[in-house]
């Protein structure tokens, strides 16, 4: 996905947890974080507690997304990604993308996976990898208008 493309629409979850949203939900009042995980990725665990600090640190200024990306049959397993959700504290939404709905929407081919949109729902910030927190918080703080 190439910066300032818009955010695709959020169909073709095989499921949701925690909560529903579509594009229109997430666009027009704030930033969009969207992350990109899968159950049987290390990285993943070890950067979800950083994202669920930016998830409530920033909760009144950022929208907050997981997208569960399957990356072999063992990922497909519901009822292991809803205690995987529960052990590590995911209460965002989470779309459950068993087919590759939106990772094929995204382009993506990495977790984790981190995507920053602004509040018109255009790309302005990608990266991929389980480092590099404190550039993506400078990424966020810049699209929220808050560089600290």
């Amino acid at each position: 996905m190439k910066l300032r493309t818009e955010m695709p629409e959020l169909t073709g979850a095989t499921k949701w947890i925690n909560e529903e949203l579509t594009k229109n939900d997430l666009t027009g009042h704030k930033p969009t974080l969207i992350h990109f995980w899968s159950v049987s990725c290390h990285l993943c665990k070890e950067a979800m507690p950083e994202i669920n600090d930016l998830r409530d640190e920033y909760e009144d200024e950022l929208n907050v997304v997981a997208v569960h990306m399957p990356r072999s049959e063992d990922d497909l397993d519901i009822g292991v990604i809803e205690q995987m959700a529960l052990g590590h504290d995911i209460t965002q939404p989470i779309f459950v993308d068993s087919d590759h709905k939106l990772t094929d929407a995204f382009e993506n081919k990495y977790v984790p996976a981190y995507y920053v949109f602004d509040e018109e729902g255009k790309l302005r910030h990608f990266q991929a990898g389980g480092s590099g927190m404190n550039m993506l918080r400078k990424r966020i703080n810049r699209v929220l208008g808050t560089e600290k």
